[in-house]
């Protein structure tokens, strides 16, 4: 058993609780949900794979923790890219749209697709569900100020555009040149919002 370095045996199990769950956090980001094994995230601790399961009963458990833990970190971010970008809606949502993918571009989006694994658990799923909800928030905004009538519905179409652009982005393509696309597709489509119906 590692040596105890902090003042008291609770500080110290603290702090190697946190300390697999960083383990687990860079293995999702660098990989798959897969590749976050006990053995995987003992080996980068250097604690024994037993240990592992003192601080969590199995798998699920951790990476609903782990996602439960990043959640608020990418609700922060959205939310702060889009109010940098001033009052205009227009803006806000290329804001929206930029910062997702510059998630994407760090490995976040890989902790947030953990929970779409079918041998997750549902409360690991229920969690990301949750955060994806709470990144909707200043989108939907944004759309109401453009004057959607159906923000939820645009707010879902939209997220497929980025969803396509993520799988781009997976497969390689240029990030900056996938990301001024993408914008430039999101701006341009939700002007056809207040332009009238469609020609027949």
């Amino acid at each position: 058993m590692p040596r105890i370095q902090a003042a008291s045996v609770a500080d110290h199990r603290a702090q190697q609780r946190a300390a697999l769950l960083d383990a687990a956090y860079e293995l999702l980001a660098e990989g798959d949900a897969a590749k976050v094994t006990f053995a995987a995230i003992a080996r980068r601790t250097g604690l024994a794979r037993n240990s592992v399961y003192k601080y969590f009963p199995n798998r699920h458990e951790l990476l609903t923790e782990v996602v439960r833990q990043a959640a608020p970190r990418w609700t922060e971010r959205i939310h702060a890219a889009v109010a940098a970008a001033g009052d205009a809606p227009e803006r806000r949502i290329a804001a929206y749209v930029t910062a997702q993918l510059e998630m994407v571009r760090d490995g976040e989006h890989r902790i947030a697709r953990a929970s779409a694994d079918p041998q997750d658990s549902a409360a690991l799923r229920a969690g990301a569900d949750a955060a994806h909800h709470a990144l909707l928030t200043p989108l939907l905004d944004a759309l109401r100020d453009l004057g959607d009538d159906a923000p939820l519905r645009t707010a879902r179409l939209l997220q497929g555009l980025v969803n396509a652009a993520t799988t781009a982005l997976e497969a390689g393509d240029d990030y900056a040149a996938v990301t001024d696309r993408t914008v430039r597709l999101a701006v341009a489509a939700l002007a056809g919002l207040t332009t009238g119906p469609l020609p027949r």
